[in-house]
Formats: C-alpha cells, structure tokens, sequence
C-alpha cells in the first residue's frame, strides 16, 4: 500500500472496525432494503450511507457509537477535531498554513480500511467542483494502488449562491476492484476576495466489509463530530478551550 498523498490540497483517511465477516449485525438489518431518495443504483448500507453523505434524513432509531473505543483523537490547531477511534486504528494529524489545512488521516492497520476527512481548505481562485472530486477519487486509488477499471455507482452535484457566496457540493460511490468507496467535497467560493474554502472526505473499505465499516466507524465518528464538548471547543483557534478562555471570541485574549 501506498501512504495517501495531500494531493493540491490535502487529505484524510478514516475507517471502521476490522471483522472480516459480511453477515449483517442487528443495527444494520434494519436498513437492508433500504433505498435511497437520489440514486436507484444501491440499496441497503450503501444506499443508506449515499443518502447521509448528502444531507438526507435517514431512519436511524439511535446514535451510532464507537462498540470498542480505543485511543483519543484531538487535532493540536483545531480542537473541534476530535473523536474517539476505534481499537486497531491509528489517527494522523494534517496541518499546514499554506495553505492553510486542517485534517486527520485515520487508517485501520491492516491499511484496508480508510477515512478521509478534511474539514478546512482555504484556497485562492475557483477550481471546478469535478477537479477537486477527482483528485479525491485519484487518492483513494493510489492508496490501494489501484489504476484498474472502476464502476461509478452514484453521482451528485449541487450549486446553489446565497447572500454572494457561492456553494457546491459533488460526490460519488464508486466499487474498483474489490473495494468500494464514497468521496465527497463541499467549497464555498467568496468572489468577492476571489477565494475558495473546501472541504473533502473519503469513505473506503473492501466491499464485503463496507456495510460494516459504515456502522462501525464512519457513522459514529461523524455523529461524534456533531457533538463537540466544551473542554476540547476553541472557537478562536487561540490554543484555550473555551472553558478556559474568557474571551471565547477573541484571539488575542483569553
């Protein structure tokens, strides 16, 4: 395996717990026929996970959770990056100020197994909304060492402009080789500082395993993220939580 590239802007990896066995535990057999609003090509776990990563309602019944809780994960410039990773999992920062990028690699150790996930990309100009997915998709290939054919299972991408920005959303869920993997990217362009911020994730797994990688890992580290306690918030990036800080707003005082 590869070790994933930043690519022009950056990059993570994330993944889920490591059974090797596709049999559908009592949390997913709710959703096995499952089928999506935006894409009749899946059903089931995939289906499911397509509709999330598109800000769709789905009919989850409780919040996923970690089942075997390992190490703690806190990013050291961006606190509200943090999380709970599964055993058998390691977590690496990404960080650099230009640009600025903030990030976290999480893979499982086997290296099958993998998140990304980068919440802040700043960056000058406008770049077209299916480059940048691209340049995701050519990184979670290169990291399985993949350049076979792929099958593009589902597709999306939205524009909408509000009070002068401009929001794009793209997406794909794509099966290569033995694997299957979800890539989305979220930017805000401000044309009128010309300057573009973006935000990318990649979900991938072996295909037998992706069901279980969804409910094992991918949804709770975002269910996780949603939820940001006050000991690990720094609204003012000023390196003291909030908690602590008497001007949670203000960089320069804390």
């Amino acid at each position: 395996m590869k070790k994933i590239s930043l690519l022009t802007f950056a990059s993570i990896l994330f993944c889920v717990s490591c059974s090797k066995d596709d049999t559908p535990t009592p949390q997913q057999e709710p959703f096995a026929d499952f089928n999506s609003q935006l894409c009749n090509n899946v059903t089931g776990i995939p289906a499911l996970y397509w509709d999330y990563a598109n800000a769709q309602p789905v009919p989850l019944t409780e919040i996923p959770t970690i089942a075997n809780p390992g190490q703690q994960f806190i990013h050291s410039a961006y606190p509200q990056l943090g999380f709970t990773l599964p055993v058998g999992y390691t977590a690496t920062e990404i960080s650099s100020n230009n640009p600025p990028i903030v990030g976290v690699n999480v893979t499982r150790n086997d290296n099958q197994v993998l998140w990304q996930y980068v919440p802040l990309v700043s960056l000058q100009g406008q770049i077209p909304i299916n480059d940048i997915v691209g340049s995701q998709v050519n990184s979670m290939f290169g990291f399985y060492n993949f350049n076979g054919n792929f099958n593009v299972l589902c597709t999306a991408t939205r524009t909408m402009e509000q009070s002068g920005l401009q929001f794009t959303f793209g997406a794909r869920l794509i099966e290569f080789g033995s694997f299957t993997g979800l890539v989305w990217v979220n930017t805000v362009y401000v044309p009128s500082i010309n300057s573009m911020q973006v935000s990318v994730s990649i979900s991938s797994a072996p295909t037998a395993q992706f069901n279980e990688e969804v409910f094992n890992l991918y949804l709770p580290i975002s269910f996780q993220l949603l939820v940001i306690d006050d000991g690990v918030r720094d609204s003012d990036l000023d390196g003291t939580p909030d908690n602590q800080d008497n001007f949670p707003f203000d960089p320069n005082r804390q």
